[in-house]
C-alpha cells in the first residue's frame, strides 16, 4: 500500500525515540552494574581481611570467635595505634622542654615516704599548758617533731579553729604560738563547743588533702600516746583497707535538753536508750580510704551532738572493719599501751 509522507514522518520519530530510551537503559545498567559489582568486591576485601583475622587467632590455639568479636579486635589495634602515635607526641614534646608539672610532682611525692599516720590533737582556746605537756611528753617540737615525721612516719599537728571575733586577742595568741612551734592546723571555721563534731570532720577531709597517709588518728588534748606503741598497733591493720579502730561502745542517748550529753536528735535512735555502735571519742583511727571518704563527701555528712557519734554515723553504711581496740581504751592509760 502506498503511505502518505506525514505517516512516514511518524514511524522515523518513533524509531528515533526507541532507540534513545533503549540508549540510556543500556547505560542505567551498565552503572548499575558497575556500583553492584565495586560494593561485592569490597564486601570480599573485608570479608578476606575478618576471614584472615579468624584464621589467625584460631591458628594461636583459641577458639573461633564471632565477627563481631574481631571487629572489636580492630578497633582495639587502631586505637593503640593511635596511642602509640600520643606517646611520640609526647615524647617529641619533652624532649622539646615541654614537661608536665603534675607529673614532676607526683614522681617527687612517690619519692617521699608514706606517712603511717597523721594524728590531729583537737584543741581549744586556753589550753596552752595541755598543748606544752604533749610537747614534752610525746609529740615534741621543732627538730624532733620533724625526726618523728621522717624516722617514724607519725606527723602530728594541734587543730583548732578561728575566734568570733576573727583577729581578736585569742586569735593572735595562736597565730603568736604557731610562728614559735610550727605544729598547728589552723582550721577556718569558729572554735567553739558546740562545733566540735563539724571541726573533727573537717580535720580528717583537710589532713586527706594534705598528707596522703595510710591512718588518721584523732586525739583530745589531754591523751600521752605512746608512739611507739600506737605506730605498730596500726602496722598490724595495715592488711585493712577500710578500717575504723577504737575503744568500741554504744553509750546511753540523753534527750533531757538540760542534760550535759543531751542529743537533740535522741529520738532516731533505735530504742531511743542507746547510740549504735562507735569508738570513744578520746582517741580514735580511721585508715586512709575512710579519710579520703569524708573529705569527698564533707558537705553531705551529717554531725551530731558529739563527735565521736558522729564519725561512727558516717561508717555505718560503708563495708568497713570495726576494730574494738582495748589499748586505746580509758581504763588501759595507767598502763602505758598507747597512752
Amino acid at each position: 500500500m502506498m503511505q502518505s509522507k506525514g505517516s512516514n514522518s511518524k514511524v522515523s520519530n518513533m524509531v528515533f525515540r526507541t532507540r534513545i530510551s533503549s540508549l540510556l537503559i543500556s547505560m542505567f545498567a551498565i552503572f548499575a552494574s558497575f556500583y553492584v559489582a565495586g560494593r561485592l568486591w569490597q564486601d570480599a576485601q573485608t570479608r578476606v581481611y575478618l576471614i584472615k583475622e579468624l584464621d589467625r587467632v584460631t591458628g594461636l590455639g583459641q577458639s573461633a570467635i564471632s565477627v563481631d568479636d574481631t571487629l572489636k579486635i580492630i578497633a582495639c589495634r587502631e586505637q593503640r595505634k593511635k596511642l602509640s602515635a600520643l606517646e611520640l607526641d609526647l615524647a617529641a614534646a619533652g624532649r622539646e622542654g615541654f614537661t608536665s608539672k603534675r607529673s614532676s610532682d607526683t614522681s617527687e611525692a612517690v619519692s617521699k615516704k608514706r606517712p603511717l599516720v597523721v594524728i590531729g590533737v583537737l584543741t581549744r582556746f586556753g589550753r596552752k599548758n595541755n598543748r606544752e605537756a604533749i610537747r614534752k611528753a610525746w609529740m615534741g617540737s621543732g627538730a624532733t617533731l620533724k625526726k618523728m615525721e621522717n624516722e617514724k612516719g607519725i606527723i602530728s599537728r594541734f587543730v583548732i579553729g578561728r575566734s568570733a571575733d576573727r583577729g581578736d586577742n585569742l586569735d593572735r595568741s595562736i597565730d603568736d604560738e604557731n610562728s614559735q612551734t610550727d605544729d598547728f592546723m589552723i582550721l577556718d571555721q569558729v572554735e567553739a563547743p558546740g562545733e566540735f563534731p563539724k571541726k573533727t570532720k573537717m580535720f580528717f577531709a583537710l589532713a586527706a588533702d594534705r598528707w596522703d597517709a595510710d591512718f588518721y588518728a584523732k586525739v583530745n588534748d589531754d591523751v600521752y600516746v605512746n608512739i611507739d606503741a600506737l605506730g605498730a598497733t596500726l602496722t598490724s591493720h595495715l592488711d585493712k583497707p577500710r578500717v575504723y579502730i577504737g575503744c568500741m561502745k554504744s553509750g546511753q542517748v540523753f534527750s533531757e535538753p538540760g542534760h550535759k550529753w543531751y542529743e537533740p536528735d535522741w529520738w532516731k535512735f533505735g530504742d531511743k536508750k542507746s547510740y549504735f555502735r562507735h569508738a570513744s571519742g578520746e582517741m580514735y583511727v580511721i585508715s586512709g580510704a575512710l579519710a579520703k571518704f569524708i573529705s569527698i563527701n564533707r558537705n553531705l555528712l551529717r554531725t551530731y551532738a558529739h563527735d565521736d557519734v558522729s564519725a561512727g554515723s558516717w561508717f555505718l553504711g560503708l563495708e568497713v572493719k570495726h576494730v574494738d581496740e582495748g589499748k586505746f581504751c580509758c581504763s588501759s592509760w595507767s598502763t602505758g599501751a598507747n597512752t
